[in-house]
């Protein structure tokens, strides 16, 4: 499995970069990869930009989105001992949305969404201006603000201590979700309507304005998240017993949940400021990695395959309609209810 796993990994950045609108095969890749490497004359610069520039961060992008979503569902059915959590289904995601959008409300002016609709359209960082520069810092921590008073609004409801009840956590979870889907959707109703679709189009997730500079930020938060949580593996793997029986290992077991908490809205409200709302991933491949290596905990192979996942989910989005793109969004949540079925059935059966 863990040579399947790395040879997938070698050949799908090839293999996804070959697909798209353009027809460039996939030797022609390879060759231009080759070229970059020896640092050689393309002799078609076309092809090397679409690759290069267009393609690749795409690909680079959906990778780091699906490890962070995989690491922060990972987390989160630990630390609340419940299979079901996802950041999609906690409402983290909902809360980084609602502060998203929030931001862009307070820094496009009195026209709401005129301007963010259009910095939602041309890539929400990829601009220049003062408008970009302050989207670029305003989006992040928007959506972190979100995402953190979503964990705290669960944690009020469920509560925090040795004896929270965790089994209310996803109810509260949902319940969260809907109120901030409400309020986004409340501010979207105030918006034009070529705006308004621009936000959606954004908020249901898409890879689509993805840049080399867009790459920076969640790069850097999902690498040292990761870090984070493998230096805080035992702890984290502690809290699986049991809350009384991580206090007795030496667990400071509040702490750790709200910090973990806390990270995973860090990792969601980047992801959504940068590539919109994505959900189900954190539930899915988990579980899968887990079918795959039961009785193990491998995080570095569940944001390993969680990575690989969004890539092709993000191909499956380019190439499904011949001249439109689906957002991604919309698949994960098509496969990730059936999923999240099937798992409800299981653990019917096993009752």
């Amino acid at each position: 499995m863990l040579v399947a796993l790395g040879i997938i990994t070698l050949i799908t950045p090839i293999a996804a970069t070959s697909f798209g609108a353009a027809n460039i095969s996939f030797i022609d890749v390879i060759q231009v990869f080759i070229n970059k490497i020896a640092n050689l004359t393309q002799a078609n610069g076309m092809t090397e930009r679409i690759v290069m520039e267009l393609r690749l961060p795409r690909i680079l992008l959906a990778f780091v989105a699906g490890a962070g979503l995989s690491l922060a569902g990972s987390v989160l059915q630990t630390v609340t001992r419940n299979p079901l959590a996802d950041p999609y289904l906690f409402g983290i995601s909902s809360g980084a949305s609602f502060g998203a959008v929030v931001m862009l409300t307070i820094f496009t002016g009195s026209g709401f969404f005129d301007n963010a609709g259009m910095a939602a359209n041309s890539g929400i960082f990829s601009g220049s201006g003062a408008l970009s520069g302050l989207l670029w810092f305003s989006l992040p921590f928007g959506a972190f603000i979100g995402a953190s008073l979503s964990v705290l609004i669960v944690l009020a409801l469920s509560g925090l201590g040795l004896n929270s009840q965790v089994e209310r956590m996803l109810l509260s979870g949902v319940a969260t979700s809907f109120m901030f889907g409400a309020l986004t959707s409340l501010l979207l109703y105030f918006a034009s309507p070529q705006a308004t679709a621009s936000v959606l189009f954004w908020s249901l997730g898409s890879f689509a304005k993805a840049s080399w500079s867009l790459l920076v930020l969640p790069t850097l938060v999902i690498g040292a998240s990761l870090f984070i949580i493998l230096g805080m593996k035992r702890q984290i793997m502690a809290l699986q017993a049991g809350d009384e029986t991580a206090h007795t290992l030496g667990v400071n077991v509040p702490k750790l949940r709200l910090n973990m908490l806390l990270l995973c809205s860090l990792i969601t409200a980047i992801l959504v400021a940068t590539c919109g709302g994505i959900g189900f991933v954190g539930l899915m491949i988990p579980h899968t990695v887990r079918m795959l290596f039961p009785g193990r905990q491998p995080i570095i192979l569940t944001a390993l395959v969680g990575g690989l996942f969004m890539v092709w989910i993000d191909v499956l989005a380019r190439c499904l309609l011949g001249n439109q793109e689906l957002p991604v969004g919309i698949i994960t949540a098509a496969i990730g209810s059936m999923f999240f079925l099937l798992i409800l059935r299981k653990r019917r059966v096993m009752a």
